[in-house]
């Protein structure tokens, strides 16, 4: 079905790699349209069948090493204005999908790599792993959001740093700078994200997306605001079934049965 990215499942966690080792899984527009069109399938299941979504590259070298440079070379400014809104809407759909996504990074992770990680809810990185945003070493600027997100994880002084120079931090640095969530040997790198992917899809499914939802809405509010969004996402789950059978179960001394609904 895909050409450029495989996806897996097993159980209700599922895995999204991308499979260009030959190009150090370079973006291309085939790639982000795959991407898309994988995000969207998975948007349209249900919690039963989707509970937590890994995204990793494939080999031991790179998780994705940026866009494609030979295909960025060939674009014009209207050109270049297309391909970053393209790379924005997709991971616009990382960050809104009311499953967790969790970024295995299994080498470079460099320019449009670094940047959809930062579309991830959160980063586990191999020992060998790299960041960077090196887009000023080609005359660029990152497109896909770094410039607005990383500041908003390490700090806009540290921010401009690496944007400014361009340079690579190693995954010891990443996690000082609060970048990465946790650093692991390469072997153990997806058994500790699907770890994790199998907690969370135990935990009640419509709560876990709906405290995604508030997360994201809430960031950028004055406190006022956040607070009474917070309650709103908060009182909605009163109506949920997982709410009820979570207090029950909780009462009667036993596990929940969440259904995601």
């Amino acid at each position: 079905m895909y050409k450029t990215i495989t996806l897996t499942q097993q159980d209700a966690i599922w895995t999204l790699t991308i499979q260009r080792p030959e190009a150090m899984n370079a973006l291309n527009s085939t790639v982000l349209e795959e991407l898309s069109s994988a995000l969207t399938a998975l948007s349209q299941k249900p919690f039963s069948e989707a509970k937590c979504l890994i995204l990793t590259g494939a080999g031991e070298k790179a998780f994705v090493a940026g866009a494609d440079i030979k295909e960025l070379n060939s674009l014009d400014t209207t050109g270049g204005m297309k391909f970053a809104q393209k790379g924005q809407s997709i991971f616009r759909q990382i960050e809104n999908l009311k499953i967790p996504v969790i970024a295995a990074v299994n080498g470079f992770a460099l320019g449009g790599g670094l940047e959809l990680t930062l579309a991830c809810d959160f980063i586990f990185a191999s020992e060998n792993a790299k960041f960077g945003l090196p887009e000023v070493t080609l005359g660029l600027i990152p497109g896909f959001g770094g410039t607005v997100r990383l500041s908003r994880v390490v700090g806009q002084n540290r921010a401009k740093e690496m944007i400014y120079t361009g340079e690579m931090v190693n995954a010891l640095e990443a996690y000082r700078l609060g970048l990465v969530n946790r650093v692991l040997p390469l072997v153990d790198l997806l058994s500790q994200a699907q770890k994790t992917a199998a907690t969370i899809s135990l935990r009640g499914s419509v709560a876990v997306g709906q405290a995604k939802r508030a997360i994201l809405k809430t960031f950028d509010q004055d406190l006022d605001t956040a607070m009474n969004t917070e309650a709103q996402e908060f009182s909605g789950l009163f109506s949920t079934f997982d709410f009820k059978e979570g207090t029950t179960a909780f009462v009667e001394k036993r596990k929940p049965a969440f259904q995601g609904k």
